[in-house]
């Protein structure tokens, strides 16, 4: 870089140089004086006041043997004209009459190193920008590596106060998991007497936003060490061999380092299944896959490196990064329980304001699904809608508002007719009535028909407790919920409309699971019938559509459309049996267009209290 910056310095004083010495040079002999017409010089050589003449061209200066005043206060002893267009042809002879000497200079010459300028300096902007390009595209090949491990946002040595266990709440499994790890990081002494090396590699996954990242960050606080954060697709660059020399570099300093911890982000980016797949593979991908995997073989019993890795997609990863010796603890960091979510929303408030009646157990019990991110998410909305309002601190009321617009978006503003509004109150009025009457439906939180993202109209549930496992009548009312609207629309009004198109997807797509995964049909029986997940864009092989006939999937198809017939008869039949206090819901649906669980009962009888835990059930 030194040696190429002193190359343009002489190349440009080069330029420059000869630019200045051109700007000066004319000939042999230059022609200047003062301006004066041909008339008044012709004047000059009649009376004998002219030594000696210049010529070059058109253009004419005269030495006079005595100075002239061409302006008040103005004398001169040469000057300057321009022969006429037409000539003079007796010109010379009046002068050799006088007897002045005449001196004939040479034209002047198209100057040749003006007529290359412009080639020099295309040449020169060339070849800067060619040095540029090679530079960033060659630059994980030395110097740029070397800006990557200078940069404090890529190898990130954390001072003063740093992420520890404490930060990464409602994940207990996992960071038991990591412990034996953070104790060989700040003392391998106990280990080396007994032979023990704790796993080199260690696999983080989970879903998107469950704290991979804060969990790897939070080891590293913990043991004390060094902490080198890259994402895997930083690797890949458009030569190949860029990667797997960065793949070297990186693991060449953190053993100079060690103990360190080696944090590479979403490896599937590069650690998908190599030589597989439609296309075939992508060579600088497979090489620093192979980069990695060689580097991870290489590490001796006494270099305390730890590698971690973490992705939301374990499926997809090359067999031979999961075998014993390199990625073989795999930690699985799941969506937070009410309990978790409880703690998480504990660490993310610590350092804010709350009023009085926040509750942060109803708040979790009201998030079921959430992850970490979307908890802080939340909070951090609610703090802002707080901000909005003028608020001095978070109520409940800024985080229910701001949980319904995380869930359902915005509420929007539009023109609906009164007939579409009764046929909005009619759809949801039969998703409500269903999840009331039904005795193994969710219970009821809240139903709307108030425009909010894509939604015209929402039905809110609240699950008594977390499923893990959803039994066979469960599902079957929950295809009864889900199909509640449409059944409605057939009762009150002997039509169907577009607003049920969600719900018969949604509807379609579980009972097609039910069927063809979890054996639920009798007809079909306990079946795996699932078409394969396997991908070939993925890096898998070319798998067959389906591994069962034609006959077979016509029996499934039939089992499915017998299961939503089934679902929508029994819908109808509910609707139909309290037609009164339906009719009585829709009205209010109308005039009030939002109904919390209270005004719900208050309509349709009174249930047992449910227990919280929001649930979204129903779109239209």
């Amino acid at each position: 870089m030194f040696a190429n910056k002193w190359v343009w310095v002489a190349l440009f004083g080069s330029l420059a140089f000869f630019l200045l010495v051109q700007s000066f040079s004319g000939g042999d002999e230059s022609i200047r004086g003062a301006q004066i017409s041909y008339t008044k010089f012709k004047s000059l050589v009649a009376a004998g006041r002219v030594d000696r003449i210049t010529i070059r061209e058109s253009e004419i200066g005269a030495k006079l043997n005595q100075e002239i005043e061409i302006q008040p206060n103005n004398f001169v002893g040469i000057v300057s004209t321009r022969v006429p267009p037409f000539g003079d042809s007796g010109l010379i002879k009046e002068l050799e009459g006088h007897g002045i000497d005449v001196v004939v200079l040479p034209e002047k010459g198209e100057n040749w190193f003006l007529s290359l300028l412009p080639w020099l300096i295309f040449l020169g902007v060339y070849i800067f920008i060619w040095s540029r390009m090679r530079r960033s595209m060659m630059g994980g090949l030395g110097g740029g590596y070397q800006d990557f491990l200078s940069t404090g946002d890529k190898v990130q040595v954390e001072e003063g106060p740093r992420v520890t266990f404490d930060d990464v709440a409602g994940q207990d499994n996992a960071k038991r998991e990591v412990a034996e790890t953070v104790e060989f990081l700040k003392d391998p002494e106990p280990f080396r007497r007994l032979g023990a090396t704790p796993p080199r590699g260690i696999l983080l996954m989970g879903p998107p936003g469950t704290g991979k990242t804060l969990l790897a960050r939070a080891l590293a606080g913990e043991a004390g060490v060094p902490f080198f954060n890259i994402s895997a697709s930083e690797f890949i660059e458009m030569f190949v061999g860029v990667g797997a020399s960065r793949v070297r570099s990186m693991f060449s300093e953190a053993k100079k380092r060690a103990p360190c911890i080696i944090f590479i982000d979403e490896l599937d980016a590069i650690g998908r299944v190599r030589g597989a797949g439609f296309g075939g593979g992508h060579d600088e991908r497979e090489q620093t896959l192979n980069q990695i995997l060689s580097e991870m073989d290489g590490f001796e019993g006494h270099e305390e490196v730890v590698v971690l890795a973490a992705t939301n997609r374990p499926d997809v990863l090359d067999p031979a990064l999961l075998r014993p010796g390199r990625f073989d603890r795999h930690v699985t960091l799941d969506l937070p329980d009410k309990a978790a979510r409880e703690a998480i929303l504990k660490v993310h408030v610590r350092d804010k304001p709350l009023g009085e009646d926040v509750d942060l157990s109803k708040i979790a019990m009201g998030t079921p699904g959430f992850s970490g991110a979307d908890l802080k998410n939340l909070v951090n909305e609610a703090a802002i809608d707080c901000v909005r309002e003028g608020g001095k601190k978070i109520t409940m009321h800024h985080f229910d508002e701001m949980r319904d617009r995380i869930l359902l978006g915005m509420e929007r503003t539009l023109i609906i007719t009164p007939e579409e509004k009764h046929l909005l109150a009619v759809h949801e009025a039969g998703h409500t009535a269903l999840a009331y009457y039904l005795p193994h439906a969710d219970p009821l939180y809240k139903v709307t028909i108030i425009p909010r993202g894509q939604s015209l109209g929402v039905t809110h549930m609240l699950p008594e407790e977390e499923r893990h496992t959803l039994p066979s009548e469960y599902l079957q009312e929950r295809l009864a919920v889900m199909l509640g609207g449409r059944a409605s629309e057939q009762v009150f009004l002997n039509d169907v409309s577009s607003g049920g198109d969600d719900d018969i997807r949604q509807a379609t797509k579980l009972a097609r699971a039910m069927v063809a995964r979890w054996g639920m049909s009798e007809d079909v029986g306990p079946v795996d019938l699932r078409q394969s997940d396997e991908h070939p864009f993925l890096g898998r092989e070319m798998a067959s559509p389906r591994e069962f006939s034609d006959d077979t999937a016509h029996d499934v198809d039939l089992a499915v459309r017998d299961l939503l017939q089934d679902a929508e008869a029994r819908a109808v039949d509910v609707i139909s049996q309290n037609r009164e206090t339906i009719l009585a819901l829709i009205q209010a649906l109308e005039e009030k267009e939002s109904l919390d669980k209270g005004e719900i009962e208050g309509l349709l009888g009174n249930v047992t209290e449910p227990d919280q835990n929001i649930h979204l059930i129903s779109e239209s």
